[in-house]
């Protein structure tokens, strides 16, 4: 389990080090990053995926994504005493993700490209400085397992001995994809598996056309895909080699009197939900957004294969509030197979999940995102690794 996030200089997270239990709850008034939270854990997913770099063009590059704000805000600035003006910096650029946990932490420093005469077009790629992998909640010499300085890296053995390689690495490529052997880098290997199987929903669709509206072809499908399509096939999936209880009580708690049903068009399934009252079932198409996303919600948090992480973003979105109770008590029992984050700005929400989650309430301070109440001496402990 994930003990410890941290995050520096992205957006607007100068500085960020939060503590994770095993459900935990990311609120805040609109703008004080909360989805920032959340795409870094996503950065550090695309990582294990070789696909970190490419997310951060993807958004503008370094000078898109890096904190807009000074290096250092003085007493001064904050008493109200100085105006707030821009600085030179005085340190290398840099935007840094990390976790720690139970087995192993990774960390990663991304960076500006070094001057080159190739001109290279593609300068809106950052690069990785450092990556470092340790064991157990904290980055110290004595734990550390594996660490890349630029194109250098060193891996730790299983003897306690250091194997080096220069110029192994290419500045856009990360560790976790280019050094994951389960021979010479176990390590690596595992954190690279441990991220991969991390999993996240962002906005599944409910709209008119969404896919999780149509009838699709049918085939076991123990984790219920990023847009949903696939809703029909991974309820029946639950029904048949999951909880189908937890599935039945779930729907009823929501709409009482109700219940799922798959109906097979040939080679397709489609969705039906039965309700008391009502001479035939509706389907997916007939639903009102709010019903289909909780559904869908349904069998996110039901599958049968749970994740290790799983991340919820804003999963109140369509709900009438009367639903936020039976999300709640859906998301309290896949806790029981997995560690979740849920980022929501519905205070209901996070008032219903707050009973033994940790609660990350996130304020702005001089456009800073930090946590509610947290000092320095709350935070977990934390050190990043040397370029």
């Amino acid at each position: 389990m994930i003990r410890t996030l941290a995050v520096e200089n992205y957006r607007s997270l100068r500085r960020l080090v939060v503590p994770l239990g095993r459900l935990n709850v990311v609120t805040g008034s609109n703008g004080t990053g909360k989805s920032s939270l959340y795409r870094a854990l996503r950065l550090l997913g695309d990582s294990a995926r070789g696909g970190a770099v490419a997310a951060l063009a993807h958004e503008g590059g370094l000078p898109s994504t890096l904190w807009a704000g000074p290096e250092k805000t003085g007493r001064a600035v904050r008493e109200g005493l100085h105006p707030l003006q821009g600085t030179v910096r005085s340190e290398p650029v840099s935007l840094r993700l990390g976790f720690a946990g139970d087995e192993f932490g990774y960390a990663v420093d991304f960076g500006h490209p070094a001057p080159n005469d190739n001109r290279s077009l593609f300068n809106l790629d950052p690069e990785i400085k450092s990556e470092a992998i340790w064991s157990g909640p904290v980055l110290r010499p004595a734990a550390l397992l594996s660490e890349r300085r630029g194109a250098a890296v060193k891996v730790r053995a299983a003897d306690g001995t250091w194997h080096r390689s220069h110029g192994a690495l290419r500045p856009y490529d990360s560790m976790l994809g280019e050094l994951a052997d389960p021979q010479r880098a176990p390590d690596v290997l595992a954190v690279r598996e441990q991220i991969r199987a991390w999993r996240f929903y962002d906005h599944v669709r409910t709209d008119a056309h969404a896919p999780a509206r149509s009838a699709q072809v049918g085939t076991r499908t123990p984790v219920l895909s990023a847009d949903g399509a696939d809703l029909a096939a991974a309820l029946q999936t639950i029904r048949e080699i999951g909880d189908r209880d937890a599935l039945d009580e779930a729907v009823d708690a929501a709409f009482p009197g109700s219940r799922v049903e798959i109906g097979l068009l040939g080679t397709r399934f489609e969705l039906q939900l039965r309700q008391h009252g009502l001479l035939r079932p509706l389907t997916a198409a007939e639903l009102s957004d709010g019903t289909l996303r909780y559904l869908l919600w349904v069998a996110a948090l039901l599958t049968p294969r749970p994740p290790e992480l799983l991340v919820l973003n804003e999963p109140e979105t369509s709900l009438h509030p009367d639903l936020l109770a039976p999300l709640a008590d859906l998301i309290r029992t896949a806790t029981q197979h997995s560690q979740i984050v849920v980022v929501t700005h519905a205070r209901p929400l996070a008032a219903e999940l707050s009973r033994g989650a940790e609660v990350i309430e996130l304020v702005k301070e001089f456009g800073q995102t930090v946590v509610e109440g947290q000092g320095l001496l709350d935070e977990p402990a934390w050190h990043w690794p040397k370029r």
